[in-house]
């Protein structure tokens, strides 16, 4: 490859995608379909899926099985964890995020789907709209993904049916107008055969829009991030030990909003102190400009005292600041639920401070969105709005708003196990 060739691969804009549906949905295969159709498997992983779809008396290559990377899914024929795959077309670099479907590994879609740009969603052509549909509906609105897709799976099973497939869609759009999805697609495919996965199929006819993955080429997600809200927090200062760079103190993190240049001037949050960028430097140079998701070490004009957990914002846009917030948690931890008084450490962008759960103000059920008010006991794979305190202030904004700095995990302080993901309110 040459130098011109891998740069213009560096420069290609990434979508990260996640897909889900409910079991034998088909988003293993649909993951395989699209690896396989745009010639981004390697010959001795096609081998090998070949010979283990023999050994298991498929009648098709079993392209899911280029995805289901554990022994445990393999000889389950499900998916049990969160499986990332990566490809690239000459337009785009992909991330997926294949997510299981059964509802006890619900944390595992959360994980996965955290931050993606868009969401794929399988629905079986034969059963329609079910209840894992409306949870990972729920879920990917909860997560703020912006682009869904519903992929109307097994088209193959009902002769290619328009009628069924605008009733499907029809039922789908009624559920979801109680959700915030900005943007929703409707795609008819076979991943079996591949129909409209990589090229549009001549057996939908009457379908009218682009395959899936011309859809994944093309989608806008340049709005996706906020870049009105600068928001740096600091992950560590640079004081590098020579002779050359005695005078250098560099704060290094990673742009969560907005737009850092020199000569902005930048308030240190929770200090107040206020002073203007000299530069942003890289590992390859000094840059004009850094925004989301620009790794940066940005050096300033006075000497403030600055450390880890700190933020660098803009003076007429500051975050939130609180030490009493409500959230919107999934719990994560099989050994214990939710201590309603219990102590956990809460990790937020770079900072790091003891947090109680004062009240859990309710449960979700995340098939029908009702509220659940009468049991509050939030266990494994729940969700619910949740009242915390923190030790400190945290420098914050709504979920909402910024995926970055309104989400946060809680810590077992004890086993340092992960038991819940949080989306500020």
């Amino acid at each position: 490859m040459t130098a011109a060739k891998t740069t213009d691969y560096l420069d290609m804009e990434l979508l990260r995608f996640s897909t889900a549906g409910s079991v034998d949905d088909g988003k293993s295969t649909l993951i395989g379909r699209l690896m396989f159709d745009t010639k981004t498997i390697f010959e001795d992983q096609l081998e090998a899926v070949v010979r283990s779809s023999r050994q298991r008396g498929d009648e098709n290559v079993n392209l899911a099985l280029l995805t289901d990377g554990l022994r445990a899914e393999r000889e389950q024929g499900i998916t049990i964890d969160v499986a990332y795959r990566y490809f690239a077309t000459p337009k785009r670099k992909f991330i997926i995020a294949d997510t299981p479907g059964h509802i006890q590994y619900t944390r595992n879609m959360v994980t996965g789907a955290s931050t993606a740009n868009l969401a794929i969603i399988l629905v079986d052509a034969r059963k329609g709209i079910i209840e894992q549909t409306c949870r990972h509906s729920f879920i990917a609105s909860l997560l703020q993904i912006q682009h869904v897709v519903l992929c109307v799976n097994k088209m193959d099973l009902v002769d290619y049916s328009e009628d069924r497939f605008d009733e499907i869609v029809a039922e789908y759009k009624e559920f979801a107008s109680r959700l915030q999805i900005p943007q929703m697609t409707f795609i008819p495919i076979s991943a079996l055969h591949g129909d409209n996965v990589v090229n549009k199929s001549e057996k939908t006819s009457w379908y009218q829009g682009p395959p899936l993955l011309y859809h994944l080429e093309t989608v806008y997600i340049g709005s996706d991030a906020n870049h009105v809200d600068a928001r740096l927090p600091v992950q560590w200062v640079i004081r590098p030990h020579s002779a050359q760079w005695h005078d250098f103190r560099g704060f290094a993190g990673r742009v969560a909003g907005g737009v850092f240049k020199p000569g902005d001037e930048v308030t240190v949050m929770p200090s107040g102190f206020s002073t203007r960028i000299k530069a942003v430097h890289t590992a390859d140079g000094e840059l004009a400009e850094a925004f989301h998701p620009h790794s940066v070490t940005v050096t300033l004009e006075d000497e403030i005292d600055i450390s880890r957990g700190d933020m660098l914002a803009k003076p007429n846009n500051l975050p939130k600041v609180a030490q009493d917030v409500e959230a919107m948690i999934c719990w994560f931890s099989e050994k214990e639920k939710l201590d309603p008084r219990g102590q956990y450490l809460l990790k937020h962008t770079t900072n790091e401070v003891k947090a109680r759960v004062q009240e859990v103000l309710y449960k979700v059920d995340v098939n029908t969105l009702h509220k659940i008010e009468d049991d509050r006991e939030i266990g494994l794979n729940e969700i619910g709005r949740v009242r915390i305190r923190t030790s400190a202030p945290l420098l914050h904004d709504s979920y909402q708003r910024n995926r970055i700095t309104g989400s946060f995990i809680l810590v077992d302080p004890f086993t340092h196990d992960t038991v819940a993901a949080g989306m500020i309110r």
